[in-house]
């Protein structure tokens, strides 16, 4: 007989897993761009990776750590009931401290827009549509981020998806937690903008 904790355990190990994928350092590795941890800020994430001065690259990053959020949710879904969530939370969490990097991985900005997309995709496009306008707005990539988080659970509850906000608030927490350095040298007013040499 199967125990019924089994399920749920391995779908949040397969959500984890499928999060902790280091995208950005596999493509520059191909790429031939060099180890991504020592360049720019060191982070593993599109933005820093748009530092070894390849767009398609940083597209690519971008893209596949979105597709890796969705990807959890959905698998999670079709695993479990109610498996979304977790599954989703799980990718968030293993891209932000992957185990095959001492547990030092990204900040979680792209694999958050996936995860609130597939959960619920007005939520996502708002979390896009913050994430542009602030980014662009500003040129602070880490405003953009940390305002998209912010707007998850407010979007979750203006939508009526009062079951998703303890997922999407618990994200942006820790989201606004990875970028606690960002927050500090923007107090400073010595936070670089998008084209300068650090994150």
């Amino acid at each position: 007989m199967t125990p019924p904790w089994l399920l749920p355990a391995f779908v949040l190990l397969l959500g984890y897993l499928l999060g902790s994928i280091p995208f950005g350092i596999i493509l520059t590795r191909i790429a031939g761009a060099g180890d991504l941890r020592q360049i720019g800020s060191g982070n593993i994430g599109a933005t820093n990776v748009l530092r070894t001065g390849r767009k398609g690259l940083a597209a690519a990053t971008l893209l596949l750590d979105l597709l890796k959020g969705v990807a959890a949710v959905l698998i999670g879904a079709a695993l479990l009931d109610g498996g979304g969530p977790i599954a989703g939370a799980m990718a968030f969490i293993g891209h932000c401290y992957p185990v095959w990097l001492r547990f030092a991985g990204g900040k979680g900005v792209a694999t958050m827009m996936g995860v609130v997309t597939a959960l619920h995709w007005p939520a996502g496009i708002l979390f896009a549509v913050v994430w542009l306008g602030m980014l662009f707005g500003t040129r602070w990539s880490s405003v953009g981020g940390m305002s998209a988080a912010i707007s998850a659970p407010i979007a979750m509850w203006a939508f009526g998806r009062i079951d998703l906000i303890p997922v999407s608030l618990a994200m942006a927490l820790i989201l606004l937690w990875r970028h606690r350095e960002n927050i500090g040298r923007l107090m400073k007013g010595a936070e670089p903008k998008i084209g300068s040499s650090k994150e």
